[in-house]
């Protein structure tokens, strides 16, 4: 029955009903309450402690040696000691960015009825399409937030049937920004790869290569909420990718721990913000960091984002630290696993924190 319930009610529903108090699912533990605050003050503090570094990519294909390398030493750099930056200069348009959040945005403008045509079934395993988080660990813990996730990139393997027909233009934009946004990862696998002192192809092919590394897209939409000091949008996480892509409609929301802290980022005009995921982590024996973070919400603003996540096949390739980054001083400390078992992993590794808090 828990199931029912969690898909009836989406977060979009229970905002907009007048609600003043959040169900008890949604309160975060005690432990976890310390630490959230106004977004909109956390953002406005400027210059008070350390912030998200700001890659200009710009140079990274200079034909000035001087210009390319600085370049991609900063992004090697912001890898290293963030895993998290955002990216400026990325060769992707303004005007293309700003049709796929028009799309993103006009598909959850329609009505919650309409939405549902599209809605997943986790249960039987079908997450793709439109779907809220159910309790997949043992406290029972929900985020405020719905969402749509479908796999954009390569273009055979899509599921059209299960892509929003409303707005008109949603595909179209859509597959453009995917072939665009694969052209900035091979660019940015490139520049991480001889970062390692690898042959500059090789980090792609680890992950799959142009045939089998899967983008999938999920808009998160983060409705308004009348406690947001009760809440989290997502619960503090690091992503399981090689690498994800991230597009906001600029409401502040994104947390990351870094040296203990909770650190908010800035909403920078036309970037695109990326993480380092656990898979490039793990390839590079954590000399490349995947950094936790979470979604704070708020009462005054919608906030929606898009991130792509740049994912390995499930089966067909074991991760593991390169044989290149692994010496007598710096052993393996990760086990060679599949990305399957990798998720299964942080899976059990979350509930059995859920049952220990208990």
């Amino acid at each position: 029955m828990a199931t029912t319930v969690a898909v009836a009610s989406r977060v979009e529903s229970l905002a907009s009903s007048g609600i003043q108090s959040i169900p008890k699912e949604y309160v975060r533990p005690k432990e976890e309450l310390t630490s959230i605050g106004d977004v909109f003050e956390e953002e406005k503090r400027t210059g008070n402690g350390p912030q998200i570094p700001t890659i200009d990519l710009k140079g990274i294909d200079s034909e000035d040696e001087n210009v390319r390398k600085k370049c991609r030493e900063q992004l090697k750099m912001a890898a290293i000691e963030w895993g998290v930056m955002h990216l400026v200069n990325h060769g992707i348009s303004d005007d293309l960015m700003a049709r796929v959040k028009a799309a993103g945005q006009a598909f959850f403008d329609l009505p919650v009825v309409q939405k549902e045509q599209y809605a997943n079934d986790q249960a039987s395993g079908k997450i793709a399409g439109y779907g809220s988080k159910l309790a997949n660990n043992a406290s029972g813990q929900l985020e405020w937030e719905d969402y749509f996730f479908h796999l954009i990139f390569p273009e055979e393997k899509r599921d059209m049937s299960i892509w929003p027909k409303t707005p008109s233009d949603y595909t179209e934009v859509t597959t453009e920004y995917a072939r665009q946004l694969r052209v900035l990862a091979t660019k940015v696998l490139s520049v991480l790869s001889l970062g390692l002192g690898l042959e500059e192809g090789r980090l792609e092919e680890e992950v799959g290569g142009m045939e089998e590394l899967l983008l999938q897209l999920k808009i998160n939409y983060y409705p308004k909420c009348p406690q947001p000091e009760l809440a989290l949008g997502v619960e503090a996480h690091t992503d399981i990718s090689a690498l994800t892509f991230i597009l906001h409609n600029m409401v502040p929301g994104l947390q990351l721990l870094y040296e203990g802290k909770w650190v908010t980022a800035k909403c920078v005009p036309d970037s695109i913000i990326m993480h380092i995921g656990d898979t490039l982590e793990i390839l590079s024996n954590g000399k490349y960091k995947s950094i936790l973070h979470r979604g704070l919400v708020n009462k005054e603003k919608v906030r929606i984002s898009w991130a792509v996540f740049c994912e390995p096949p499930k089966e067909k390739i074991i991760l593991k630290p390169l044989p290149e980054t692994v010496t007598e001083s710096e052993p393996a400390i990760f086990p060679p696993r599949t990305f399957a078992q990798h998720i299964q992993h942080k899976l059990f590794k979350k509930t059995q924190a859920a049952l220990l808090s208990k």
